[in-house]
């Protein structure tokens, strides 16, 4: 019996863990902006604390540390992968990577593209101060 139960967790899929959503909106209880929803920083998992595996700038899931590999994704509306959340401007997929898809601004699926995914009119852009942003996801 143990063996079955042992067997269906080691071959059970890891769900990813919901963060809140990357979103300049201070009234969304979801958004990073919030200091008292998702973007607390007394939030055990919460990216604004430096105390949780996703704020502190030592650990290798976080968005702040530099050398970060396994940084939180990021997610538009639909479910579009738009590049992790990271402070590694060598990683390809991240954020801050000026060269990268997702951190260059030029690109038109990057979040610092004002005429792209980071208009500031799209509902699901982080800089749109009304809309919802991007959900974020933890590994």
């Amino acid at each position: 019996m143990w063996l079955l139960v042992l067997m269906f967790l080691l071959a059970a899929p890891a769900s990813a863990e919901d963060l809140g959503e990357l979103s300049a909106n201070p009234f969304n209880p979801a958004s990073t902006s919030n200091p008292f929803g998702a973007g607390s920083p007394f939030k055990p998992d919460g990216l604004n604390n430096p105390f949780s595996p996703y704020g502190s700038p030592f650990s290798n899931q976080s968005a702040t540390n530099p050398f970060a590999t396994d940084a939180p994704r990021l997610y538009d509306q639909q479910g579009n992968y738009r590049g992790n959340l990271s402070a590694n401007p060598y990683d390809p997929d991240s954020t801050s990577n000026p060269y990268g898809r997702y951190g260059s601004p030029f690109s038109p699926d990057s979040i610092k593209n004002p005429f792209g995914a980071g208009s500031p009119y799209s509902p699901s852009s982080p800089t749109n101060p009304y809309g919802r942003g991007l959900r974020i996801e933890g590994r």
